[in-house]
């Protein structure tokens, strides 16, 4: 068996600018279009051990960040931060399996500003602190197979608890890595730190997997709700979605990385991460997941591919490759933050295919429009009605967006049956009037009372999205109380 590749020493320049230039970017872009709109649903959430949509973590974190500074700007932080992150586990990826000072530039710079990854640096969401998760388990078991480092399979199982406080994809990951080891071994594995690893993962997770065995698995229900609502458009989007990923420029660097893992004879150890990768795309299509949840193995293996590129592209001495190629990277980086970030005026990005491939921009924009529609309603009642009236959304992001643009306004605390919300929130209590916001609450609502659409959500924007166009209604008369009536509101989505 070959030597493993020597290891570089860390290209501080390329890395630590792409660093630099992906937390300013961010950073200036934080407060731009608005609030997303599971931002506005996690800033809701008060602090529980989970909840029945995820674990805490993310929630945490909005709820804490707003709690100090309840600007969109201050909630995306810690984002930036796990965006940050990501660029640099890539990059150690790279020098890992032996990338120069280029070769570490091109991974870092190129998976900084690649469309989903800063997109997801963008928003408080799940998607960011998961990503870094899967990046340092690949980084660790790395490590631990091609140099000899059996310790680090302990980290990595801690790591992998660590996960499971943020969101339950990490099984996927484990799944994957352990189709790559069964087909393509090393089969020689330290057992005693593996296991060790394992069983600090299932500590430290725990907590969370108690309550999903407690909870009659509500994870499992919210995959089944998530299928049902998309799984269909998934299967067909996922094999595209593969060169949107980090941009069609990149894709023959990742690929590159799949065929060193399998050719190289120095990383013929690490040849189970190759076979992971393939394995995580049949493992999303067969469970009809989001097409994103690749990214993390997809991530690494663009880290490996980024040593024979950079050796491809410094293979002519004039240098024309080495130019070619560091543009094709800029303006794939140029591409993704236009596509990934707010970069573009309202009205100009209205116009273009940008919402429809970067659904955040569609749930962060308009949402102090539709709550001055809703407050225009209360409003309009009678003193007394209003002043034991209540809002029942449809969806937590309407929810959210009520609660932090309408209480200034004098609207009251909304409710939503939608996930988590369903147990936190809930309508005044007895037989009094409701504004009710979209068709799914409207319709449970029209099982109860006589309900009247007074106006629809417009923001007047340009951008379309799932509120646009949804009933704002007035529930009069009901036949029982809403808080008898409030378990048929609930659902997941």
């Amino acid at each position: 068996m070959s030597d493993p590749p020597a290891l570089p020493r860390l290209a501080g320049g390329p890395v630590g600018s792409a660093l630099a230039a992906l937390a300013v970017a961010l950073t200036v872009a934080g407060d731009r279009y608005g609030w997303f709109r599971d931002e506005l649903y996690f800033r809701l959430l008060p602090p529980r051990l989970a909840y029945v949509d995820q674990p805490p973590f993310t929630p945490l974190l909005v709820r804490g960040m707003s709690a100090v500074v309840d600007e969109v700007w201050a909630v995306r932080l810690p984002a930036t931060a796990a965006a940050v992150l990501a660029v640099l586990l890539v990059a150690l990826l790279t020098r890992e399996v032996g990338g120069g000072r280029l070769a570490q530039g091109l991974a870092a710079w190129g998976y900084a500003f690649a469309a989903i990854p800063v997109a997801f640096g963008h928003t408080a969401i799940t998607a960011g602190w998961d990503v870094v998760a899967w990046l340092t388990v690949a980084l660790l078991v790395v490590r631990a197979v091609l140099r000899d480092r059996p310790r680090l399979w302990v980290w990595a199982g801690v790591v992998v608890g660590l996960a499971c406080w943020n969101k339950l994809l990490v099984p996927l990951l484990l799944a994957s890595l352990a189709v790559g080891l069964l087909v393509c071994g090393p089969r020689r594995l330290p057992w005693r730190h593996v296991l060790l690893g394992a069983g600090l993962a299932a500590v430290v997770a725990a907590p969370q997997l108690l309550y999903q065995a407690t909870n009659d698995w509500p994870q499992l229900g919210m995959a089944r709700a998530l299928s049902a609502q998309s799984g269909s458009a998934n299967r067909v989007l996922l094999v595209p979605f593969l060169l949107v990923l980090l941009g069609p420029v990149l894709v023959p660097v990742w690929v590159a990385g799949v065929v060193s893992l399998l050719r190289r004879p120095d990383l013929r150890p690490l040849r189970f991460l190759a076979v992971a990768v393939v394995a995580s795309v049949a493992l999303v299509g067969l469970g009809s997941g989001s097409p994103y949840y690749v990214l993390g193995l997809l991530a690494a293996a663009y880290a490996v591919g980024c040593v024979p590129v950079a050796r491809w592209l410094t293979s002519r001495p004039d240098g024309v490759r080495r130019r070619e190629g560091l543009r094709a990277v800029a303006a794939n980086g140029l591409v993704g933050a236009v596509v990934g970030l707010p970069v573009l005026p309202l009205a100009v990005v209205a116009a273009t295919p940008v919402p429809q491939v970067n659904v955040g921009l569609q749930g962060s924009v308009g949402w102090p429009e539709y709550v001055d529609q809703v407050a225009a309603v209360v409003t309009a009642l009678d003193p007394t009605e209003r002043a034991g009236a209540g809002i029942v959304t449809s969806t937590f992001g309407e929810a959210g967006a009520v609660d932090r643009f309408g209480r200034p306004l004098g609207l009251p605390a909304p409710a939503s049956g939608h996930n988590a919300l369903a147990d936190v929130t809930a309508p005044p209590d007895g037989r009094v009037t409701l504004v009710v916001v979209g068709d799914r609450a409207l319709a449970v609502a029209r099982g109860n009372a006589t309900c009247t659409v007074v106006s629809r959500l417009d923001h007047g924007l340009g951008v379309d999205g799932p509120e646009q166009g949804q009933p704002v209604a007035v529930c009069r008369d009901p036949a029982q109380a809403w808080t008898a009536v409030w378990p048929r509101f609930r659902y997941l989505g």
